[in-house]
């Protein structure tokens, strides 16, 4: 009923739903009907609930295409919380400060998911409130092209300790990679061109760094630290 009332009220409007969690078992109907929906309860800082995410992904991975944007829900980054003893999350739990609780390196890799994946950007905190570190997660150009620009995401692989995605540029035909530590220490993440699905030697550039990374022409890899994400665009 919502969706003929859009169609027939004569400017073009957004469906945004929150069904939460939406169910890939409908993802049809989601597909016909909206073009937003969110895949999980209220997301918080908590890790454990950013780690699931990627379950989430995967699942709904084949469902983002220009119109339908399945919804990892708001970024809860920088200042999210007047009050310290009125909030609790889903779970009951209390916060201990008004900040993200999410390290750097979590943001890191929340930001890096949800891009990659496609996923709607919505900013979850006070943004007056910014500081430059959060500024410069929402502000990144060459993410924000992976998030706009980005097709075919998938996710490559995933093991308990660590994760590897990939989506291919739609202008330029240029392949990024975001290599991902899952694990609670430092740890070495790789993915080689077979796992990738390219060939060849690739100019490699770090898109959180903004450093060009010189040429691969096997694979990728990285000393992540932990929970921490690196993102490469690799071009011919």
């Amino acid at each position: 009923m919502i969706r003929r009332a859009i169609d027939q009220c004569g400017r073009e409007m957004v469906l945004s739903l929150s069904p939460g969690p939406a169910v890939i078992e409908k993802s049809w109907h989601l597909r016909q009907n909206a073009n937003m929906w969110r895949l999980t309860d209220d997301f918080w800082d908590r890790w454990d609930l950013l780690l699931a995410m990627f379950e989430r992904c995967e699942v709904w991975e084949r469902q983002v295409s220009p119109g339908n944007w399945p919804d990892c829900d708001m970024l809860p980054l920088g200042s999210l919380r007047l009050y310290l003893n009125d909030w609790k999350d889903a779970a009951g739990l209390e916060f201990d400060t008004t900040w993200t609780n999410f390290t750097k390196e979590e943001q890191y890799t929340m930001m890096s998911l949800w891009s990659i994946f496609r996923s709607p950007l919505i900013m979850g905190g006070e943004m007056r409130n910014n500081d430059d570190f959060t500024l410069s997660l929402l502000t990144n150009a060459e993410i924000l092209r992976m998030q706009r620009f980005g097709t075919n995401a998938h996710q490559v692989y995933r093991t308990e300790k660590a994760c590897v995605w990939k989506s291919t540029d739609q202008e330029d035909g240029s392949v990024y990679a975001a290599l991902f530590n899952l694990s609670d220490s430092a740890a070495q993440v790789t993915a080689c061109f077979e796992e990738l699905e390219i060939a060849g030697t690739y100019q490699v550039r770090d898109l959180w760094a903004k450093e060009d990374k010189g040429t691969e022409t096997e694979k990728l890899s990285a000393w992540i630290a932990p929970h921490g994400a690196v993102v490469y665009r690799l071009k011919k």
